[in-house]
């Protein structure tokens, strides 16, 4: 906990205060630790769905802001508690403004009769490789930090958190800066992949609220696949209310006329081919080009098996939605935050087409270096877990992983906190 001594050595240095919507943004926009979860749009879509917000800062003695949080409070048996998701946005190696940041949050919490604040810094306990092996020792000065004025740090975990994952995923582009040369940092399976659904007639395309409820059906279908809570559209509409041109939601549709067509070339190339090769066999048959031409041949079988499926995909729709994604655009970052897919489409490779796509749209065509695919459960040795599946397909995009700190609590009231211990655990 801040002593007085504390609060009376940054005592003119700077004043605690609430900040505006444009400031809450600026310094988030302006600041490496800045994130969208620390914008007046993500306050928006918090209180939309039941919190009550308040942007605190310290500003200088030149009126400048320095530092800020997006604290969401929301209601508990207890008392109110706060939320900083991926903040405090404040710079953690300056020991006195952290310390007036975290007097400035705690007495924001006590004039809202909170019971205590927790926070998410959007800060790296340790960089990895992709396949999780650490790249650097870890940063124990982050929680040495936040300990001595008065934050808990709670144990660190494994797995999908329910608030902020502690493990992310993210590709730095500073290297590309053409769709091709990014392509060509992807692994083999990855490029295979995308360039697979192009050719199989899957186009990506954003777009607007009018489309959101093709946007929440796929999210439906998945939700009930994969058995994880499904959101709802409308929650996608406060999601596109709150942020406006900063939303992104792609989906990937198959272009069935273009799939027809590319199957059809294919099966007319490898007709042209087994005749070819058929007459060759009747002027001098050989054991090699017998072989070969059984090979067409079935190949060419299979490929008029596949221009059947495409006819029939055509006859259900023009254009038929396969995956979708919403990606978050903000000046750090481009953000992959949700993502669903039709299980039947699969064979089509929509959901690894719609992350390039958003890579080179969103990302270099914007100027914006770092692509951040979010959540992992962080465990990388054992196939079975809940997000192998998902740490692998992200890992085909060749990147590193970023262990967070993880979460801190910082009490404000110690009676009551005290009291919901004790309750813990006489009820278990």
């Amino acid at each position: 906990m801040a002593t007085r001594k504390t609060a009376q050595a940054n005592e003119g240095r700077w004043t605690a205060t609430q900040l505006t919507a444009q400031e809450m943004d600026a310094l988030s926009g302006s600041d490496p630790l800045g994130d969208f979860q620390q914008t007046s749009q993500m306050a928006a879509l918090a209180a939309k769905h039941g919190s009550v917000c308040s942007q605190v800062g310290l500003r200088d003695a030149d009126g400048h802001i320095v530092a800020g949080a997006m604290i969401a409070y929301t209601p508990s048996r207890f008392g109110m508690a706060g939320s900083i998701w991926l903040g405090p946005v404040c710079d953690p190696d300056d020991a006195a403004m952290m310390a007036a940041m975290s007097d400035a949050i705690r007495a924001d919490a006590k004039r809202r009769h909170a019971i205590s604040v927790s926070c998410w810094p959007n800060l790296v306990y340790r960089l990895r490789a992709s396949d999780g092996t650490p790249t650097e020792e870890p940063h124990d000065e982050y929680l040495r930090a936040f300990e001595r004025l008065g934050w808990q740090h709670q144990p660190f975990t494994r797995g999908y958190d329910s608030v902020i994952n502690r493990w992310v995923y993210v590709k730095d582009l500073t290297p590309y800066d053409t769709a091709d040369a990014l392509l060509k940092s992807y692994e083999k399976r990855t490029q295979w992949s995308i360039e697979r659904a192009r050719s199989m007639g899957v186009v990506v395309r954003e777009v607007g609220a009018d489309e959101l409820h093709v946007f929440a059906d796929i999210e439906r279908q998945t939700a009930q696949r994969r058995h994880f809570a499904y959101r709802g559209e409308q929650y996608f509409h406060d999601f596109a209310d709150a942020f406006g041109d900063r939303a992104h939601f792609l989906i990937a549709y198959i272009d069935t006329a273009a799939y027809e067509a590319s199957m059809q070339r294919k099966a007319q190339r490898l007709e042209e081919l087994v005749a070819g090769l058929g007459e060759k066999l009747a002027q001098r048959e050989t054991t090699k080009l017998r072989r070969r031409h059984n090979e067409e041949s079935s190949n060419l079988k299979a490929a008029h098996k596949r221009l059947d499926a495409a006819r029939e995909l055509k006859a259900r729709g023009a254009m038929l939605p396969a995956a979708c994604s919403l990606f978050v655009t903000h000046p750090n970052e481009t953000v992959y935050l949700y993502s669903g897919s039709v299980e039947e489409y699969k064979p089509f490779y929509a959901s690894a087409l719609i992350q390039h796509e958003a890579m080179v749209k969103l990302c270099l065509d914007k100027g914006i270096t770092r692509y951040n695919f979010y959540g992992i459960d962080g465990v990388f040795d054992d196939p079975d877990s809940e997000g192998h599946g998902v740490l692998e397909f992200k890992q085909g995009f060749n990147g590193h992983v970023e262990e967070l700190v993880g979460e801190f609590v910082l009490p404000v009231s110690r009676a009551r906190m005290a009291l919901r211990r004790t309750l813990k655990k006489v009820l278990g």
